[in-house]
């Protein structure tokens, strides 16, 4: 009678264990091509081109209504490659089982997280992988799946090293306690992508959910910020969207803001904000952030004038951008105002303030500007601009007025990209 060790009967346990998902490994050959790589069978790590001593990277898909492979998949799996350049890149297929109503599909998502356990347990014992240098990327469902493999290493003692998810499935989720969805304890690092619309925001945990293209809008975002290095999206906390739009936020201190996607930084606010950004429709996502304070002085007649604001700076200018009032202007009152700019141009010269509409035949009705301050949430620098005439602090409907730069304050060691 043979008498198995520990060790060996761990060993045999672990053989038995037959995994409802299929690993597909990218090739460096050919991104377009997977290898697949099966659970405790070594020369298919080998046949595959798997590269122990390079990091780990696993995409998760979310659930499926066709039963086919989204192309942001072999996408992301692009960027990686480019970005990255040494990495190994798994996709965690578990179609069959994301093919299924959706409550059954939930269900799924903790077998699928066991599967990808075993995995990683795996090329830990035989490839020596350290988990410190696994990041799973999960969407969706794929989210929380990703959360459900951290938990399962964790019984054992062992910690991943990061996870993304991008837009985590809400219904069935919300509301549960940590153990039954993606939450900090899965991983080292947490980082999640949320997105309502076209306003980013991303946290240790929310959910916020609209259309599916929005919802996906999250993927999107995540692989920009992988091919597009020179212009990362910067984010910035804010206690609501009303604030942000008004400009409130645009400040960078004790880490108020961060960028966005595959380089976000793991800092420590100790604040319940979250952090919002505006982004363009298409890549390359990044818009420039711009806070205007506009101080109105004098003010008699309560008014509701149409006005917008153009900026030229050393590397280009802007069109006019329409500033939206959200009250009339009366007394002595300063208004804040956020725009947005798709390029970088550079460091602020002159600022344009033109009240649209007729020229009035009679003497109509008046503005008198005060103080213009111009913040850049990029640069954090901040601009004063004074007009370039005596009579510059007076504007009527259909005038243009130019200011010029009074003082600026010195250069911050944030970047513009």
């Amino acid at each position: 009678m043979t008498i198995l060790t520990d060790t060996e009967t761990g060993e045999r346990m672990k053989m038995s264990y037959k995994p409802k998902s299929v690993f597909r490994l990218y090739t460096d050959s050919n991104i377009d091509d997977t290898c697949t790589v099966e659970l405790f069978k070594p020369h298919t790590l080998d046949a595959c081109g798997f590269n122990s001593s390079h990091p780990l990277a696993i995409i998760i898909h979310g659930g499926s209504v066709d039963g086919m492979m989204e192309n942001w998949i072999s996408r992301l799996a692009s960027a990686l490659k480019s970005s990255e350049g040494s990495i190994n890149v798994v996709i965690a297929d578990w179609l069959t089982l994301a093919h299924q109503h959706y409550p059954i599909a939930v269900q799924n998502t903790r077998i699928v997280g066991q599967d990808i356990a075993h995995l990683l347990r795996w090329l830990e014992d035989f490839k020596q992988v350290p988990l410190g240098k696994v990041h799973l990327i999960g969407y969706s469902l794929g989210a929380h799946i990703s959360g459900f493999a951290g938990s399962n290493l964790a019984v054992s003692g062992k910690t991943l090293g990061r996870i993304t998810g991008l837009d985590p499935a809400g219904p069935l989720f919300e509301g549960m306690s940590h153990t039954e969805r993606l939450s900090p304890e899965d991983a080292r690092f947490l980082h999640v992508q949320n997105i309502y619309a076209h306003l980013a925001q991303y946290g240790i945990m929310g959910f916020e959910q609209t259309v599916k293209c929005a919802h996906e809008y999250a993927v999107h975002l995540f692989i920009d910020s992988l091919l597009t290095k020179d212009k990362q999206i910067m984010a910035y906390k804010c206690s609501d969207n009303t604030a942000f739009e008004k400009g409130y936020c645009l400040d960078c201190r004790k880490n108020r803001c961060n960028t966005l996607g595959y380089d976000i930084k793991k800092v420590h606010t100790g604040t319940s904000k979250r952090p919002f950004l505006k982004t363009r429709s298409h890549m390359p996502y990044k818009l420039f952030h711009y806070q205007i304070r506009i101080q109105f002085i004098n003010q008699t007649d309560k008014i509701e004038p149409t006005l917008t604001v153009s900026l030229t700076g050393t590397l280009g200018e802007s069109e006019n951008l329409p500033i939206t009032l959200v009250e009339e202007i009366s007394g002595n009152k300063t208004f804040t105002f956020l725009i947005t700019l798709d390029t970088d141009i550079g460091d602020l010269m002159i600022m344009c303030f033109t009240w649209e509409g007729s020229p009035m035949c009679s003497r109509g009705p008046q503005l008198t500007v005060g103080k213009i301050t111009v913040k850049a949430g990029e640069t954090q620098r901040k601009t004063a601009f004074c007009p370039q005439t005596d009579d510059g602090m007076y504007i009527e409907p259909s005038q243009e007025k130019v200011f010029a730069v009074k003082r600026r304050e010195r250069s911050s060691s944030r970047s513009r990209g």
